[in-house]
């Protein structure tokens, strides 16, 4: 099966259960099946512009599209008002983590003090403002939301964390004034409780990313979200209130909206360094024998924080199986030789060009 026969499979799956979902009367479900289909039947344009299907597959992409705003004006307004306010339901108890809990990473933490910390101990000393918003990206599983928490544990803050894929599809129809909802809340909630408010919106690029095919309200919630945040910056008031966007593919934002991030901070892979403290960190936690962390961490060059994790729970996980399948009382020590053959079979979730791309970008945008 070729690649445009696949895709063309898909799209179509796609609209069957858009339309079912439609006669159902699932709007949100319909509306975001819709959404897919129009992807994909954009990809395939995009990739096969002389396919004899192309203007057949522009004209079902416009009748999705007409779909998607009738069903958007018919999503009720009474489907968040029958529940808790969404600002209630999206303040999270923050995370028990402090940046003594997160290993390396000391230029990131530095640059977050000085941007967060710092003003919000003592105002009075930055007469000429602070930065509001700022921009944490690099590749998954290297710790953009534990630095987020541990920001907000550090000053004691309130803690918004929204998964920006969600505004976008689940509250479709109620999104913009779900958003201005969120940043009413955070400031009332730092003016009320006399202490900061933090936002941290996760997959930021999915409201301020450059698309081709924009659907429903995506604009105008992104307009919104703007909006609030050239609000936080009003001279005349004193909101303690900071936004923290973390995406793993800066380069789709639109860089005319990079500015409201005064602050644009890289995360990026761990060293050497950083590579012997966490695998330090996390076999501390397990009975090792003589455990040759360098060797380990000369190995592990390019893997994530996230994966050295998992590196070292899957050779624990080995000696345990050892365990039951020889009917032993416990599980003998982890040695290097186990977490050098699950690096045999485990590879870096994250390719060299990837990395390449986020250093690239940072060295076009950076502002620490």
């Amino acid at each position: 099966m070729s690649a445009q026969v696949m895709l063309e499979e898909m799209a179509r799956k796609y609209a069957v259960l858009a339309v079912k979902a439609d006669k159902d009367g699932n709007s949100n479900e319909a509306v975001n099946y819709y959404k897919k289909a129009i992807e994909i039947l954009s990809q395939i344009i995009t990739l096969y512009p002389d396919s004899v299907a192309k203007n057949a597959y522009e004209q079902m992409i416009k009748e999705y599209k007409k779909r998607i705003e009738v069903l958007s004006e018919l999503v009720p307004s009474s489907q968040t008002q029958d529940k808790e306010t969404t600002a209630e339901l999206l303040v999270k108890d923050k995370p028990k983590v402090s940046f003594n809990d997160i290993i390396g990473l000391d230029d990131v933490k530095e640059a977050l003090k000085e941007a967060i910390i710092y003003p919000s101990k003592r105002p009075d000393l930055f007469p000429l403002g602070w930065p509001r918003g700022i921009l944490l990206f690099g590749p998954p599983g290297c710790g953009k939301t534990m630095m987020a928490a541990a920001v907000a544990n550090e000053i004691d803050s309130n803690f918004i964390q929204l998964d920006a894929a969600s505004i976008m599809s689940k509250w479709l129809g109620e999104a913009e004034k779900n958003v201005a909802k969120i940043f009413n809340t955070a400031r009332e909630m730092s003016k009320k409780e006399n202490r900061p408010s933090i936002i941290f919106v996760d997959e930021l690029d999915a409201i301020l990313g450059v698309f081709n095919n924009e659907v429903g309200g995506e604009a105008r919630v992104r307009n919104q979200f703007l909006k609030e945040m050239d609000g936080l910056l009003d001279k005349s008031e004193n909101y303690k209130v900071y936004v923290i966007g973390a995406t793993n593919k800066p380069w789709r934002l639109d860089e005319p909206f990079l500015r409201r991030f005064q602050k644009r901070i890289y995360i990026p892979l761990p060293d050497f360094q950083e590579r012997i403290a966490l695998l330090k960190y996390y076999t501390d936690k397990i009975v090792t024998e003589n455990l040759n962390l360098e060797e380990i961490s000369k190995a592990t060059e390019g893997y994530t924080a996230s994966d050295i994790r998992d590196i070292i729970q899957t050779a624990h996980m080995k000696v345990v199986k050892e365990m039951f399948e020889k009917n032993l009382s416990m599980p003998r020590a982890v040695t290097t030789n186990d977490v050098m053959d699950v690096l045999k079979y485990r590879k870096p979730s994250v390719n060299q060009d990837l990395v390449k791309a986020y250093s690239t970008w940072y060295e076009k945008f950076k502002a620490l």
